[in-house]
């Protein structure tokens, strides 16, 4: 599992972008019927003549949100994971038999006109500005909203923003009330976690580090009604989403819930880690391992990630909260995290 700094950032190539004018002159004009819809975001403004249907996902998960809103897209950025077409399984059914392009690594700026959509959502991406100006001239380019981190836009506030961009208002809407539902139920159904804490953590590469606050990860644990440990909360936050630790001192995360984001080739890094033993989460068996699947649910943060991550986590959550430190949760020992 590559680490967030490395994962989380790609670049769009520039490479032949002005010999391949011709292609951004074909990109298709939207018809100016009705009002504008106007999005402020970091780079400034984008304006929509009106609603988006041909659209391109450049956001590491906003593959999600428009799957969920009933719009498969024509071409979207892959991140990471071997399923068919970029799309997880909890989003597969919803793609039906659309074939979007997948573009790996360095994004084609020709690639993208090539499609001629009529929006590029590019929420949570991370282009530049620069980057943001070139796709500009193909379609207007939506960002995550000024108020938010680039990999930081709540859940629900990126499906509103991207619905409005698509006309599915009314859809994202009923999506975010079945979703808080869900969240509602999990926390009725468990008030023993109610402000408890717990943290999603990884270690990867000799490095550990925890997910903050801004983050999807930390976000789910927010929903369920945990908080972040007080050590952890008073770290410093990189790149608003996560903080890394010193190989010597792993206590900030040393919270009641210790969740491993890992994939199943990490695992013996995690069960090798040696300072890991010295957490109080360790010797009560308060730890959960997220191999690549769950990782990915909640990593993708998203409104059809998210019920598959509840689904699934609910009772290694509770076994590993229940008090009993001879209790065996699943995943801890399928990963060789417990002896």
């Amino acid at each position: 599992m590559e680490t967030p700094m490395t994962r989380q950032r790609a670049t769009l190539s520039r490479r032949g972008f002005l010999s391949g004018s011709a292609c951004l002159l074909a990109a298709p004009a939207l018809s100016a019927t009705g009002e504008e819809l106007r999005f402020e975001h970091v780079y400034g403004e984008t304006v929509l003549p009106a609603p988006a249907k041909r659209v391109v996902s450049l956001g590491y998960n906003t593959q999600d949100a428009l799957l969920a809103l009933g719009i498969a897209p024509i071409g979207l950025r892959y991140w990471y994971g071997d399923y068919p077409h970029g799309v997880w399984p909890w989003a597969q059914e919803l793609l039906g038999d659309a074939e979007p392009t997948v573009m790996t690594g360095e994004v084609s700026i020709e690639t993208v006109a090539s499609l001629a959509p009529e929006l590029i959502v590019a929420s949570g991406s991370g282009i530049s500005q620069a980057e943001y100006a070139l796709l500009s001239q193909i379609a207007p380019v939506l960002l995550q909203d000024p108020a938010h981190s680039t990999y930081g836009s709540p859940w629900d506030v990126e499906l509103r923003r991207i619905g409005r961009a698509t006309g599915t208002s009314d859809r994202a809407e009923q999506l975010i009330a079945d979703l808080r539902g869900r969240f509602a139920a999990m926390r009725e159904a468990h008030p023993d976690w109610q402000g408890r804490s717990a943290v999603c953590a990884w270690h990867d590469g000799g490095q550990t580090g925890a997910f903050m606050g801004g983050d999807t990860r930390a976000q789910f644990l927010s929903e369920l009604g945990f908080r972040a440990p007080d050590a952890l909360s008073a770290m410093q936050v990189i790149d608003g989403f996560y903080t890394s630790l010193s190989p010597e001192d792993l206590s900030p995360i040393d919270a009641d819930l210790l969740i491993w984001i890992s994939s199943d080739a990490r695992a013996g890094d995690i069960a090798t880690l040696a300072m890991r033993r010295t957490l109080a989460a360790y010797a009560e068996g308060r730890e959960v391992f997220c191999g690549e699947l769950m990782a990915g649910a909640l990593s993708f943060g998203s409104v059809l990630s998210m019920p598959f991550a509840l689904e699934h986590l609910e009772a290694e959550f509770a076994a590993a909260l229940d008090g009993d430190p001879g209790t065996l949760v699943p995943s801890a020992e399928a990963a060789g995290l417990r002896k």
